[in-house]
């Protein structure tokens, strides 16, 4: 079978995607975390600061110069408009860092970490496979309610925002239920996974 070259990871918040990210990079994958991009570039100095303040105003940032997160999450929740051109602005920029990253795998294969893979036609066709990390609405909010300055209600909130489950599971070549499993069974998904779409030459897979 031909080897997979790039593999774009993504599940809703709270489904254990970065844990697979992190899983995935122990195997050998060469990793690119769109949503760490996306905040590089917002941090004070980052290169989408200047646009961003021009758009949505001074009082968009912090004190420090960042953008401020949590005050742009509300707006977007409240106003689709302006989550389009928050999007539209920093898209392109994601898009080209993630290129630059990605150039420097030296040969491994890529994942992309891409939180919203299926709300954007540009990422599915940019990866050989599509691996999907779900798990039930429910649990996602309880694992997200965990974090520091989160509750449930505002995860539900993202959830929504979100592409349902369904759309993510269509979309995907595997998906791994992260529904009750222990750490070490997480990982032995990862594993077979990884030694179906990267067989090593002479073995078994």
């Amino acid at each position: 079978m031909c080897q997979v070259a790039t593999i774009g990871l993504t599940g809703g918040i709270g489904s254990g995607k970065s844990t697979a990210a992190q899983g995935l990079v122990a195997l050998g994958a060469h990793l690119v975390d769109t949503d760490a991009i996306a905040r590089a570039l917002t941090l004070p100095g980052g290169a989408a600061i200047p646009a961003l303040a021009a758009e949505f105003g001074a009082d968009a940032l912090a004190a420090d110069g960042a953008l401020d997160r949590e005050k742009m999450r509300r707006l977007v929740f409240a106003d689709p408009g302006a989550k389009a051109r928050l999007e539209a602005m920093l898209h392109p920029l994601i898009g080209a860092e993630a290129s630059r990253r990605a150039a420097a795998s030296g040969g491994r294969p890529v994942v992309f970490d891409v939180p919203l893979l299926t709300e954007s036609s540009h990422w599915r066709a940019r990866v050989d496979r599509v691996l999907v990390i779900d798990c039930d609405e429910a649990t996602q909010a309880a694992r997200v309610a965990q974090r520091p300055g989160w509750t449930e209600e505002a995860a539900r909130r993202v959830i929504a925002q979100q592409a349902p489950r369904a759309a993510r599971r269509a979309s995907a070549d595997a998906v791994i239920c992260n529904e009750g499993l222990t750490i070490a069974q997480f990982q032995a998904e990862l594993r077979a996974l990884w030694a179906l779409w990267f067989p090593t030459p002479g073995g078994s897979g």
